[in-house]
């Protein structure tokens, strides 16, 4: 007879397995320690030999369940196939789907292309493809995904007003789709048919100030600070220098030439080796700090303040820029020293722009196409430096300074 729910809840277990039969082919397997495992006896097509296929435990997969599993398995040999290479088939498919997903080639490109850039850039695009992407279309193949589903995830960041998100989601994941492309998972990208698809980011360009008289004023401001002797240093050095933030923040010892009067170290943006010429006033900003961080494990010239085995953090440029009063938004960030270098260096100073952007450790184009050399212009560099911190200084104290550009004219 047929099994019932509440006789199967009143089976208990003996010294040995024993077998409970349904009907059509379906029993339950009681073991020795309760374990109650759905089992289904049939005959494969062809040899007609004895098999079982296994459709679970009790209670887990009910009654119910087992039989409209034990149907399915005989609609299967109903039609000559057998139910349980059926399955196992199943599972290689779903196997192979799985390494085929999304997200399984999207980690496969982290670890052999993401993994060599800068820890900044890692943390930011695959933190982007964990939150933004990988909730909507990291489980599906990569093949059956189309430029439509990569719009729709693009769309949520659009509705909740990140377009610039919306438009970096394409962007990494068109880089994925082409190199699924290359390791032969996929065979087209269908990210460049989403072009013109949403709004264009408006560029909004990080505060920056080139009216000198400005300059001075934020100069002086910036004195003021009054917190972390590291921070202090490291946000009155970095319009001296106007690197990156993110290479200001990293700067080791081992990299400093003292002596030498340089900075030696790989961008962080181009991965091409760079130098900085030190100017005399960015020389006493590094002896100032030199007993406070030369000593430490690290070796970081600005080490964290939890930490001395970690760099500064990136927010703590902006952070003390915060605690001054000073706008990051409108009057001024850390990188838009870099910016303001470059505008007052040319019209201030006069100093041709092919130097500064070498400086700037910018691809310079040039006879041999585009191309970056650090030791190039090196000379009129450490003089361009030097003459930049007179500059500065000379705005810090309020002074008439006249522009080299005039003086030479």
């Amino acid at each position: 007879m047929p099994l019932t729910a509440t006789e199967i809840k009143n089976l208990k277990p003996r010294d040995k397995p024993y077998k409970k039969g349904d009907e059509k082919g379906l029993y339950l397997e009681v073991m020795p320690n309760g374990a109650k495992y759905w089992r289904f006896k049939y005959r494969r097509p062809g040899t007609g030999k004895e098999s079982r296929l296994g459709f679970g435990t009790w209670p887990e997969v009910s009654l119910k369940e087992a039989r409209r599993q034990r149907d399915e398995a005989r609609a299967l040999l109903a039609e000559g196939i057998d139910p349980g290479q059926a399955r196992k088939m199943e599972r290689q498919k779903q196997k192979e789907l799985s390494e085929n997903s999304f997200q399984a080639i999207a980690e496969d490109w982290k670890a052999r292309h993401l993994d060599g850039k800068s820890e900044s850039h890692r943390k930011r695009t695959w933190g982007m493809l964990e939150r933004c992407v990988f909730p909507y279309i990291g489980h599906r193949p990569i093949t059956e995904i189309s430029a439509p589903d990569i719009l729709a995830v693009a769309r949520i960041q659009e509705k909740r007003g990140a377009l610039e998100t919306a438009h970096r989601c394409i962007q990494v994941i068109g880089q994925v789709f082409r190199y699924g492309m290359a390791v032969g998972a996929v065979f087209a990208d269908p990210t460049p048919a989403l072009k013109g698809a949403l709004p264009p980011v408006k560029t909004r360009h990080l505060a920056a100030p080139t009216d000198p008289v400005k300059v001075g004023e934020l100069l002086r401001t910036i004195d003021g600070f009054s917190g972390s002797p590291v921070v202090s240093v490291a946000i009155r050095l970095l319009p001296y220098l106007f690197v990156r933030p993110g290479e200001l923040r990293t700067m080791r010892w081992e990299h400093i030439d003292l002596e030498g009067r340089e900075w030696r170290y790989t961008t962080s943006k181009t991965g091409t080796e760079h130098l900085v010429p030190l100017a005399r006033q960015a020389l006493e900003f590094i002896e100032e700090i030199h007993p406070l961080t030369a000593h430490l494990a690290g070796g970081w010239v600005f080490p964290n303040g939890h930490s001395p085995l970690k760099p500064m953090s990136e927010a703590a440029i902006n952070a003390a820029y915060k605690r001054l009063g000073i706008d990051t938004r409108n009057e001024l960030t850390g990188h838009g020293w870099r910016a303001t270098a470059r505008t007052l260096l040319h019209e201030q100073l006069g100093y041709p722009p092919e130097v500064i952007e070498h400086q700037l450790a910018h691809a310079v184009p040039d006879t041999l196409g585009r191309a970056y050399n650090r030791t190039r212009f090196l000379d009129q560099r450490r003089e361009m430096m030097q003459a930049w911190a007179d500059y500065l200084d000379g705005l810090r104290e309020g002074a008439n300074v006249v522009p080299i550009a005039r003086m030479r004219a």
